[in-house]
């Protein structure tokens, strides 16, 4: 568990939060991510952002193709400049806010079979879980730059979490 303290914005007030970091090499987790992704149906709706839930579960599976080195991107000048500043924020334990970024390459424009994309994503997870910290690639990240297999693992709960959470999940 972790405690952040921050200033409440309106109250001017200091806020204590904890924050658990759970890890999708934990069974236990990776469990209750893929029974949250089998929660959803093709007629699910976004509660924030433009997605569909096909389009999700598409976008979803990125993050892991880039961990496990099957999708091969060239880390840009931004990525070098500011990826190491950014990987530290993203990769603290409070969950991502609502409507964030989303790189060029991670955007889906058709709208997949539903039910095939969630497979995958599930596949995605099961393996990210089994592979374990050894099953990462030790390639930096596109943006981020060196990852530790932690960092990579906080990144990738963090960003399915968020995405089924946008979907209610």
């Amino acid at each position: 568990m972790v405690l952040i303290f921050y200033l409440h914005p309106t109250q001017k007030t200091r806020v204590q939060k904890h924050f658990y970091m759970k890890s999708l090499f934990d069974e236990n987790t990776s469990k209750e991510l893929i029974l949250r992704i089998k929660n959803l149906n093709q007629d699910t709706k976004a509660v924030w952002g433009k997605m569909s839930v096909s389009q999700m579960l598409t976008h979803a599976q990125k993050p892991f193709m880039v961990a496990f080195d099957e999708l091969k991107l060239k880390r840009g000048l931004i990525g070098v400049l500011f990826g190491s500043i950014a990987r530290k924020k993203l990769t603290n334990p409070q969950p991502f806010g609502k409507n964030l970024p989303t790189d060029k390459n991670f955007i889906i424009k058709e709208n997949p079979n539903f039910e095939i994309e969630k497979e995958k994503l599930i596949e995605y997870v099961e393996k990210f879980a089994k592979s374990g910290p050894n099953g990462i690639t030790k390639l930096p990240h596109p943006f981020f730059g060196v990852m530790t297999p932690k960092e990579w693992d906080t990144l990738m709960y963090k960003h399915l979490d968020h995405h089924l959470r946008q979907f209610g999940s």
